[in-house]
């Protein structure tokens, strides 16, 4: 379990506002960005602790929730039995509760029978007090033979299979492995039961019950159905415009970039996105990120003389 805190990850007060924590996000992320540390696997785990973190943050719910103490860093419960007291059945210390006519009262004008109740609680009866009754007025009866336990799994999938919803081998309690596919509208925590993939009983077999866990992805991140990726262009590119290679859930594609297109911009990618009920897909949804190159001088040179006497900041009020 991650155990980090999202805020001291971005660098930010637990005060921060939403437009602190982008900005800390944006200058982290462009740092460690998997494409400027090829050969530095220490900066791709930072970069996903770091996406991780905006994710909670930025997310207002989420973000309530872990100041709270209601959810750890990776928006897990953090306390999955808080609140399950019980009002009847046995205490935690042992003992048990009572039960009384009037606890049972609300149910309806007509009387309440007792004896009916705990009928289900200790089998079947025939006529009260008749030939064969057991110790609470009630005629014994064999139970049908039970099925045995269900098997629980927990199958990790990766973020890019669970878009493009590849089939994902799973390996069963008794060593056998089977592929499994995954259902339209897959999300984090979807449960998947299969049929008699459980413990053997005199009932029958049980099943197993499968539940999903989509993995983070170091450039992508999940929206609904969408799916949303930052992607750095060149000044050059911005100006001028041009075609662009583009990171996908199903591979590389071309995307024509126009000329005077500003950083921050949203592209869409139809189709491009998560798998829904209905068959239908998502989008994609690029923000485009303008690099200024490394070395400054030249361009510098270039501009000298030159100024930009246009104001992006007059429908700010400042």
């Amino acid at each position: 379990m991650n155990t980090s805190d999202p805020y001291t990850t971005l660098g930010v007060a637990r005060n921060a506002s939403e437009k602190d924590i982008k900005s800390a996000y944006r200058k982290l992320a462009k740092e460690l960005h998997p494409d400027r540390n090829k050969d530095n696997p220490q900066a791709s785990e930072r970069f996903s602790k770091v996406t991780n973190a905006y994710d909670l943050l930025s997310d207002k719910d989420k973000r309530a929730q872990f100041d709270r103490g209601e959810i750890d860093a990776d928006g897990n419960p953090a306390n999955p039995f808080a609140g399950m007291g019980g009002g009847g059945g046995f205490r935690p210390n042992g003992g048990q509760r009572g039960y009384r006519a009037e606890d049972f009262q609300g149910f309806g004008t007509e009387d309440v029978d007792l004896g009916d109740i705990f009928e289900g609680l200790f089998g079947g009866r025939g006529p009260r007090g008749g030939p064969g009754a057991g110790p609470f007025g009630g005629a014994q009866q064999r139970r049908a033979p039970q099925k045995g336990a269900d098997i629980a799994y927990k199958l990790r999938v990766p973020f890019v299979d669970a878009a493009a919803l590849k089939d994902q081998r799973i390996t069963l309690a008794d060593g056998k492995t089977i592929d499994l596919k995954l259902p339209k509208g897959v999300e984090d925590g979807t449960q998947m039961r299969l049929k008699g993939k459980g413990e053997q009983g005199p009932g029958g077999t049980g099943d197993g019950l499968v539940t999903i866990a989509i993995d983070r992805h170091t450039l992508f991140r999940r929206e609904g159905d969408d799916v949303r990726n930052d992607l750095p262009i060149t000044l050059d590119e911005a100006v001028r415009g041009g075609k662009v290679r583009v990171p996908t859930v199903d591979g590389p594609v071309m995307m024509t970039i126009k000329p005077g297109t500003n950083g921050g911009s949203v592209l869409r990618l139809k189709g491009k996105g998560f798998t829904r009920k209905n068959g239908t897909r998502g989008d994609q949804l690029v923000t485009l990120e303008i690099q200024l190159p490394e070395q400054l001088d030249e361009l510098a040179e270039r501009l000298d003389g030159w100024k930009d006497e246009s104001d992006p900041r007059s429908k700010l009020g400042v």
